[in-house]
């Protein structure tokens, strides 16, 4: 036990009255080293440095690790323990020279070792309250009757460190309740932010929630969204994860495959059971680490042990850092890590300092023998601390020149912590003692604690390292790292190289990242592959980060990452359907397969039809072309003419003009054709009825007449039209229904004009009509002689025509629903339309320009028959017996003269054409 005052002063059982009574005064300040049984032996402060000064700073530092089996310190720590506590008094020493800062003021100091271990660093703060404890003596008496003399404690009015979150957070509890302000220069858990809980806790290191953001933010730069958490049990791994995660909900788009923590005390077999559960989310490759680096060479180990080297993309926190014992011996296993420290610079004043101690000119540091031991790997005497070692240390060695030397990374911030408690006393002084020199009373008798917090918290100075050093309202240091990765030269060296920097935003050079040796290409660690250009994510519930890829299919476009949506009706997807485009507009084109051939055809009739009628007017006035009606031939040609023209308004480009013409001549030619045959074919068959029951002729049966009846059944057709004009104006439409096939790359809009199927119908109707009434006037008609008139060559017109409709109707209705249904249909109307057009001029016209070209000398004129002979040779006619081979046309055509008088019986003049026997 340290001695807090004079054993000798008291007996034995004034003592133990003491301890019982006041018990907060005499906790102890143990050792790591055996403690002499002797409480005479142990000279005063014999476990701890103490340093004498006007103002006495208070230290906390990880001398030594935790110990095994009960006991609670085990080896020394040479960097983190002995580089750090040397730091503080090089930091104190520095300012005892300043003659600037703190002048005529001298700091000393009270370092105790924390041993790594929360409980026993609460232990040995107890220290740094005992003067701030009113004592009661009063009941304490000494054998003689006379009172204890106690021995004064230090008053400690700043307490740096401590290096544990954990020790920290435990020390900080205590502190607070005595109003000693607190300045860690390695704590960073996120907890100790809480300003309402440790409000008398500052730190010079940034806080783990800015290691936190940092560390998400290289996670998003790598496009890692799919990630494992690993902790060390304790405040700064537990907090640090916590706060990674906290993040990760915050922003959404990484997500925590699994969240592992490292016991304090693992059991044998425990790593390899996390590397084991790290596998199950084997697409997890990204694993961020909060451990110790004690733990993290474990993990390394179980790792290589599981065979699982370039697996894991290894994320470390500061407690990783640079150092190079988490890895060595694992170059491979760590090859690639990436870790954060905050940013820092190497103090060189404090290497020239530290090479120069040695056994002789650093007695003040209790534990320095020790490390002198461990560092040159000799023993100290016959009772050195090392037995197994048979070397004995000279005392000449030479840090830096008989070992390796390399500053620990945290005495900047140790010093950085030591000024900055000396700056905030700085200003205090100048405040309270202003001109003083000294000490003032005002100072001298009492620091208030919560006054010096407030000069912490406004210090603002450039630190050991140039960096600036200030503090928030929550005491924390702003946030700057430096971002390393562990990489493997082409030398095979591995060392760790600064790939970036961390300072509120993230500057990452990702071309100098190497992962495995020789390969530069980028990592995933994603739970789903991203989806493709066209394919929408399908979420897997309860794991955001995982979905399955689902493709916008038919005319669906991906309107976003989740989302796919209709695109408009007149248009379709793009190639990649990430957007909508206009639907190709199409056409009947006249170099198509499907308008070449009508056309041909038309051209053909229109050549032959015109060849016709210049024969006929050529001819005008021979007898075969009057036989025949020149007046209803001429309409009639008129009629087969339109039809085939009609071909060629159905293959134009659509436009209002072509859609009124369409109209009007759709029908106009079929009606022309029809109405002349119909007229043609009811007037012999009212002549041969009529004459059945009188010699008298029946009436409007002459051409004028003739004339006026076809035109009245053709001015049905075009009224019909101009109501159609009325109710609805011709305009042209873009279907894009009609070829709107699955595959929208093979959709199409149509240009067409306006006209229904019902309208076509109809517009056709009129003219199917008048062609099925001709056609039941050719069946009445079927008897007349075939030396009389044209029936015959009319019925077989008008059957064939039939056929011809018959066979259009089911195709062009059959194929309504077909892709290429403008393409069938039209083609099918023209060629039906042309071959009724073919039909009619083949067998009603084509013998007759024959005879006319061929046979002129059968076009002669035949003498006049009355009305009456007519007749009567018609009943009779089917008594007479003819010789087809004596009809080299294979009938006689007849026809009723013109100027038929009503009131008179007698004779009319009759027009036989060519034939080869008298009648």
């Amino acid at each position: 036990m340290e001695a807090q005052w004079s054993p000798a002063s008291c007996p034995s059982s004034t003592i133990f009255l003491l301890l019982a009574t006041s018990y907060t005064w005499f906790l102890p300040v143990t050792s790591p080293q055996r403690v002499p049984t002797d409480p005479q032996a142990a000279p005063e402060y014999a476990h701890s440095i103490r340093l004498d000064g006007d103002i006495i700073l208070g230290g906390l530092f990880p001398v030594h690790t935790r110990g095994d089996r009960g006991t609670p310190c085990g080896e020394l720590k040479k960097e983190k323990g002995i580089h750090r506590l040397e730091a503080m008094m090089f930091a104190i020493d520095l300012i005892n020279k300043d003659p600037e800062l703190l002048p005529n003021i001298t700091l000393g100091a009270r370092i105790l070792d924390t041993c790594s271990r929360d409980t026993y660093a609460l232990e040995q703060s107890l220290t740094f309250v005992q003067a701030l404890i009113e004592r009661d003596g009063s009941d304490v008496r000494c054998a003689n009757g006379d009172p204890p003399i106690f021995t004064k404690p230090d008053k400690i009015v700043g307490v740096i460190g401590a290096s544990s979150s954990s020790v920290s957070i435990m020390v900080a509890n205590i502190l607070r309740l005595f109003k000693i302000p607190q300045i860690s220069y390695a704590s960073t858990a996120p907890e100790l932010s809480d300003n309402s809980r440790y409000d008398f806790f500052s730190r010079v290191v940034p806080p783990d929630s800015y290691q936190a953001q940092a560390m998400m933010d290289i996670v998003t730069a790598m496009e890692w969204n799919y990630v494992s958490t690993l902790a060390s049990e304790g405040n700064y791994g537990e907090s640090g994860v916590e706060a990674f995660i906290q993040i990760s909900r915050e922003t959404g788009g990484v997500c925590i495959a699994q969240s592992l923590k490292i016991p304090r005390e693992p059991r044998p077999g425990e790593f390899d059971k996390i590397i084991k559960r790290l596998l199950e989310t084997s697409n997890a490759r990204a694993v961020i680490m909060f451990a110790n680096e004690d733990d993290i060479r474990r993990v390394l180990d179980a790792a290589k042990r599981n065979n699982q080297t370039g697996h894991f993309l290894w994320v470390g926190s500061d407690s990783w850092g640079s150092k190079i014992s988490p890895v060595i011996g694992q170059e491979r296993v760590a090859e690639g890590a990436i870790t954060i420290l905050p940013k820092r610079a190497s103090v060189d004043a404090f290497d020239r300092y530290f090479r120069s101690r040695s056994l002789s000119n650093n007695r003040r540091n209790v534990w320095f023998a020790e490390f002198w031991e461990e560092n040159f790997n000799c023993k100290l005497g016959m009772h050195g601390r090392r037995p197994g070692i048979l070397k004995k240390c000279t005392g000449l060695e030479k840090v830096g020149r008989d070992s390796s030397y390399e500053q620990e990374g945290k005495v900047q911030f140790v010093m950085d912590a030591v000024y900055a408690m000396a700056h905030a006393l700085h200003r205090m002084h100048r405040e309270l003692c202003y001109g003083y020199p000294g000490l003032c009373p005002r100072m001298a008798n009492n620091i208030d604690g919560k006054e010096l917090l407030g000069h912490i918290r406004a210090v603002k100075f450039n630190g050991s390292a140039s960096t600036p050093v200030m503090f928030n309202e929550n005491g924390d240091a702003p946030g700057r790292y430096d971002i390393f990765q562990y990489q493997i030269t082409n030398r095979s060296a591995a060392e760790y190289r600064v790939i970036g920097s961390w300072t509120n935003k993230l500057h990452l050079k990702v071309e100098a990242m190497r992962w495995r040796t020789g390969d530069p290409s980028l990592p995933a660690s994603v739970c789903s592959m991203p989806c493709r250009t066209g394919e929408r994510k399908k979420v897997v519930k309860g794991a955001p980060c995982c979905w399955h890829c689902e493709r916008c299919e038919g005319y669906y476009f991906q309107v976003s990452e989740v989302a796919c949506e209709m695109c408009p009706y007149e248009m379709r997807p793009d190639s990649n359907r990430t957007g909508c485009v206009p639907i190709p507009i199409i056409k009947l084109e006249w170099h198509s397969p499907w308008a070449v051939f009508p056309v041909f055809i038309s051209m053909l009739g229109i050549i032959a039809t015109s060849f016709v009628i210049v024969t006929f007017v050529r001819y005008n006035d021979t007898p075969i072309v009057r036989a025949s009606g020149r007046e209803m031939s001429y309409v009639l040609l008129t009629g087969i003419f339109l039809c085939y023209a009609i071909t060629f308004l159905m293959i134009a480009t659509p436009d209002v003009g072509v859609c009124s013409l369409r109209r009007i001549f759709l029908g106009l030619g079929m009606c022309f054709s029809y109405a002349a045959l119909l007229t043609k074919t009811n007037r012999i068959h009212r002549i041969f009825e009529q004459g059945k029951k009188s010699v008298t002729a029946p009436r409007f049966i002459s051409p004028a007449s003739q004339l006026v009846i076809t035109f009245s059944l053709i001015s049905v057709q075009l009224l019909g039209v101009f109501v159609w004009f009325a109710v609805d104006p011709p305009h042209i439409v873009v279907d894009y229904g009609e070829q709107r096939t699955q595959d929208p790359m093979a959709a199409r809009g149509v240009l067409k004009c306006d006209i229904s199927d019902l309208s076509l119908i109809c517009s056709l109707g009129y003219s199917i009509l008048l062609m099925v009434t001709c056609t039941v006037y050719a069946i009445k008609t079927r008897g007349v002689p075939e030396t009389f008139n044209e029936a015959k060559p009319i019925g077989f017109t008008m059957y064939t025509t039939c056929i011809i409709w018959l066979a259009f109707i089911p195709i062009f209705f059959g194929t309504s629903q077909s892709a290429e249904r403008m393409y069938i249909q039209t083609t099918t109307l023209t060629i039906s339309l042309s071959l009724s057009a073919s039909v009619s001029l083949g067998m009603l016209y084509m013998p007759k320009v024959y005879i006319i070209l061929f046979h002129p000398e059968q076009n002669v004129p035949k003498r006049k028959r009355s009305f009456k002979a007519i007749v009567t040779a018609a009943t009779m006619s089917g008594k007479l017996s003819q010789k087809g081979g004596d009809r080299p046309n294979g009938e006689v055509k007849t026809e009723l003269c013109e100027s038929m008088e009503t009131n008179t019986s007698s004779t009319k003049t009759t027009y036989v054409s060519y034939s080869n026997h008298a009648i």
